[in-house]
């Protein structure tokens, strides 16, 4: 099975919690603080690998989620850092944030990585919040936890050649005859529901990859038939090789056919149309090809080369194979419209409003609740164990206004305030 799109969830390791800890060696008096930081929390990693061609493994396992931190220690020893997550998948793998869509990766060639998830930095020991004001302190903080999103990764295939073409006009009989891919192949439309891949190879050694690609039809860039699955896929494709049924065998116009598809080419993607493209006058061996061959290149306005065969009799395929070789030598790679722009050296700054570090809401029992990702962060990474390290929360809290806006919400002394699963009572 041919997986080529799926959703899943990653999240990076939190960060180990600091310790509240003090020196208690003989002969050492008043010996001071002595706990240590935690760990960092471990990145969730993917990784290319060539020997990977499906997505078929994310089927089964949507959730990564990487190791935390080890907690701080006393005589100030640091947590150990967690050893990051790595996450295999195939070359051609986007990697975009499910709820922007906007890519985080593109992962092409063997061994590349990306950062998808980091881990959350480990908390600070009390050794960090000695002072001379405070020499002795009981504050530590948890770890930051490690981030956490939905991405959604897609597959966009890299292979050289891309066969295009209606349903039915030979692309899967013509791939298994130049190649030893063994696609299915029968006398009905959508036969290829999922892209066929094989190696060619023509006489004189030269080598190249080629994908039959899912049929094609009238308004499949607005997603009819198999519609965008199959063009995602002709993307990286560096030549398009444009398979006709010159016989006409289902009653079409072969020059109809021609001009549809490379409609919808344009329609889903205007760089698709800048590819070099071959023309294939596929079914040669039967009666009307030659007359309907003859036709088609009168009403042809393109300079595009014309290559009669037979995939079924195998007759023409040589010059075909020789042609596409030629073809690709001379064809650079072209990078999807995500990858130009990170190919010039270009900074695009943006003015984003910076996020609210909290928000209220009124519940229908009277309580407040307080949300926000800032604000929910620090009431993470605070040790709720020590009186010291609450009153520095809420020291955080006041200098946010999160008092202030409490009060001119109406809050009263005694009134509950909610933050995540925990309640606190108001105090003036």
């Amino acid at each position: 099975m041919f997986v080529d799109q799926v959703k899943i969830y990653v999240k990076g390791g939190d960060g180990g919690n600091g310790m509240v800890a003090f020196r208690r060696e003989k002969y050492v008096p008043k010996g001071g603080p002595a706990g240590g930081d935690g760990g960092k929390g471990a990145d969730v990693i993917f990784k290319v690998d060539e020997g990977l061609r499906t997505l078929m493994d994310f089927r089964y396992q949507r959730h990564f989620k990487a190791p935390r931190g080890e907690h701080g220690m006393s005589k100030n020893q640091h947590g150990r850092n967690a050893k990051n997550l790595i996450v295999k998948v195939p070359p051609g793998t986007v990697v975009m944030e499910a709820e922007t869509k906007q890519v985080i990766a593109d992962l092409v060639e063997h061994g590349q990585q990306a950062v998808i998830a980091k881990g959350g930095r480990g908390g600070r020991g009390n050794t960090r919040f000695a002072t001379p004001a405070n020499p002795a302190p009981e504050i530590a903080e948890n770890g930051e936890p490690g981030e956490e999103l939905e991405v959604i990764l897609e597959l966009k295939l890299l292979a050289d050649v891309g066969l295009v073409g209606f349903p039915s006009v030979g692309k899967s009989t013509l791939l298994s005859v130049v190649s030893s891919a063994k696609p299915k192949i029968a006398e009905y439309h959508f036969t290829t529901i999922v892209p066929n891949l094989g190696m060619v190879e023509t006489e004189d050694g030269r080598s190249f990859v080629m994908a039959d690609l899912p049929g094609l039809i009238e308004g499949a860039h607005a997603g009819v038939g198999l519609g965008h699955q199959f063009l995602r896929h002709i993307e990286r494709t560096r030549v398009i090789v444009h398979v006709i049924d010159m016989a006409a065998t289902e009653g079409r116009d072969p020059y109809e056919d021609y001009l549809t598809i490379n409609r919808e080419l344009n329609e889903y993607n205007l760089r698709l149309t800048e590819r070099p493209q071959i023309i294939v006058a596929n079914k040669m061996d039967m009666p009307d090809a030659l007359e309907h061959l003859k036709k088609f290149k009168e009403q042809l306005q393109e300079d595009y080369p014309i290559f009669p065969i037979s995939a079924i009799t195998r007759k023409g395929l040589r010059e075909l194979l020789f042609a596409i070789a030629d073809k690709l030598a001379e064809t650079p790679e072209f990078p999807l419209d995500h990858e130009e722009e990170t190919m010039v050296n270009r900074v695009v700054y943006k003015h984003e409003a910076e996020p609210q570090p909290f928000v209220i809401t009124r519940e229908s029992d009277g309580s407040f609740v307080l949300s926000g990702e800032k604000l929910e962060k620090l009431f993470k990474m605070t040790d709720f164990t020590h009186d010291e390290s609450v009153r520095r929360f809420s020291r955080q809290m006041r200098s946010m206004g999160v008092d202030d806006a409490l009060r001119q919400r109406g809050a009263k002394d005694g009134d509950i305030v909610r933050l995540l699963d925990f309640e606190f009572e108001f105090i003036e």
